[in-house]
């Protein structure tokens, strides 16, 4: 073998750049025709092709590598609490509030666009594909709206600034930017999930305004513009308004003690605060801050399915477009049977989390349909549950498809597993959302009615999923003989209810492909692990996948 031999590169698959994320994604853009229409699909079509670019690769890339660093003084002396980032994280920050996936959406809706919502949900599942970081600050300023309703001034004086296109870094007076980003701060050392326990003290210093004493423990994002955060004032835990800049063009005293060493999201800086006489604006009335900041909760969940069916789509796009090119053993792999089998698996895996998650975002545009509304409090705890729960095992199984090139961070795919755990971590772990699910069938009238009348839809179209429907009714009604074993059957209950949402959605809409495996795999049996399908025509589910150029 001669030494130009040796340097001379053969049988890798070939950079998977310059496709369209969203037109290439035969799910997602389906799903979008459904929900909304032809215009809508075609306002994504360059988002699709920007996400798709070697350009937006390597600016994720080089965020990820270069992670913010805390800048606690300025060359002089003073205390600053700032955050620097690479410029790759303003660029994608940039081009992600540009495309209106900020809280655009609600500005946009109050003004009669009926699909603002659905079109927001298929872009940020789209452009999560570029780096999943900066999305973090984008989702919290999506959020912060509706749990802004609860204060008309406060409201009309931020809102337009979040629904802004434009990104405006840094911390100067808002009333002068041309854009803003929100943030939230729930979490205390002494209690996570567990909000009540918190211990921030909410000082009533003027009409609605107050001093905040204490320490937030996992505040992401501290460079926004404005927090909403909770803290106990004289008559209970309340939602505050915190902007890091005062009115008076003055900053806000706010210490950032340190950023998080995160195993993965490392591109988006997380922080410890502490609040010494930190000037905070009263957003609801004392005791109730629970109840306001639950609907930043619930759009943030619905992003966190959004996040982990865009994990799953870069992971299995990766994959199929690896064994489409790579040969081993005498052949193509995406001719062996048995990768066939694999990658039509995590394709099903993909396509069932993007039909739920678009399903809920779909019931965003419609706040004033009783069914809509019951269904969005089940089904988002639910698919947060069971979509962000299996998003880890999905991507160690895609990475698996490219052997050892899948294990080298040039792959993006160590990246993509970093992130996997994260969204089933975040706004209520597993437990917290399943439980979530038993309280709103048990307390809200409808809830259970809205998922019955849904997965209903689908019963008999596949004896399979009515038996499962069947069979998951029959385990609901056991288990509310006694609270304990209620308790104990939650996680069987909410993963047995989100997989009859996403079959129920796939049977009626999915492609028969598609549909048939999910019933076959996930409903009447599955093996615990990628690969085992026993039938169905998984040649053309794994091609389905495979992206194009």
């Amino acid at each position: 073998m001669s030494a130009s031999d040796i340097r001379r590169v053969t049988n890798q698959a070939p950079e998977l750049a310059g496709h369209n994320v969203v037109t290439g994604d035969a799910a997602l853009s389906a799903a979008v025709l459904r929900h909304a229409d032809e215009e809508t699909l075609d306002s994504l079509v360059s988002l699709g092709a920007q996400a798709g670019t070697a350009e937006a690769q390597e600016h994720g890339r080089l965020a990820n590598r270069f992670h913010p660093e805390l800048v606690p003084y300025d060359r002089y002396g003073n205390r600053i609490d700032e955050v620097a980032f690479h410029p790759s994280w303003h660029w994608l920050m940039e081009r992600a509030v540009g495309h209106g996936l900020a809280a655009a959406p609600w500005a946009l809706a109050e003004k009669g666009d009926e699909h603002a919502h659905v079109r927001r949900a298929a872009g940020f599942l789209a452009w999560s594909q570029t780096e999943p970081g900066h999305l973090c600050p984008i989702s919290m300023t999506y959020a912060a709206v509706p749990a802004l309703r609860a204060d008309e001034s406060l409201a009309a004086e931020w809102a337009p600034r979040l629904a802004s296109t434009t990104y405006d870094f840094g911390l100067r007076d808002p009333a002068g930017k041309l854009g803003t980003l929100a943030g939230m701060g729930m979490t205390e050392k002494q209690g996570g999930s567990d909000v009540r326990q918190n211990i921030t003290e909410a000082r009533p210093v003027g009409d609605d305004v107050y001093e905040l004493h204490g320490h937030k423990w996992f505040t992401s994002a501290p460079m926004n513009d404005v927090f909403l955060v909770l803290a106990q004032a004289p008559d209970g835990l309340t939602c505050f308004l915190l902007p890091r800049v005062l009115p008076s063009g003055e900053r806000n005293r706010l210490d950032v003690v340190r950023l998080k060493d995160k195993l993965g999201n490392r591109s988006n800086a997380s922080s410890e605060l502490e609040f010494r006489g930190t000037i905070a604006y009263r957003l609801s009335e004392e005791g109730r801050g629970v109840r306001t900041i639950i609907e930043m909760v619930a759009a943030t969940r619905l992003d966190c399915v959004l996040g982990s069916a865009a994990l799953m789509r870069r992971a299995v796009a990766e994959a199929s477009w690896h064994v489409a090119h790579r040969s081993a053993f005498g052949g193509a792999l995406s001719d062996k049977p048995l990768m066939q089998n694999v990658v039509a698996d995590l394709v099903v895996e993909s396509e069932a989390a993007t039909i739920l998650a678009m399903r809920l975002a779909a019931a965003v545009d419609r706040p004033d349909d009783e069914h809509e509304r019951a269904l969005r409090r089940i089904g988002l705890p639910l698919a947060k549950f069971w979509v962000c729960k299996r998003t880890p095992a999905m991507v160690a199984e895609a990475l698996e498809c490219l052997g050892g090139n899948g294990y080298v961070e040039e792959s993006v795919m160590p990246l993509l597993f970093r992130e996997s755990p994260l969204n089933s971590v975040w706004e209520g772990s597993g437990n917290v959302n399943a439980l979530d699910v038993l309280r709103a069938i048990q307390r809200e009238p409808g809830v259970l009615d809205a998922w019955i009348t849904e997965v209903g839809r689908a019963k008999g179209a596949d004896r399979r999923y009515d038996r499962a429907v069947d069979a998951t009714l029959s385990l609901l009604g056991e288990s509310m003989t006694s609270p304990e074993e209620l308790e104990r059957s939650a996680r069987r209950l909410a993963g047995s209810m989100a997989a009859l949402l996403q079959g129920s959605l796939l049977v009626q809409h999915g492609p028969d492909e598609v549909a048939d495996i999910f019933c076959a795999s996930r409903l009447d049996g599955h093996g615990g692990t990628y690969g085992m399908l026993a039938g169905g025509d998984q040649r053309a589910v794994m091609r389905r996948a495979t992206p194009t150029l």
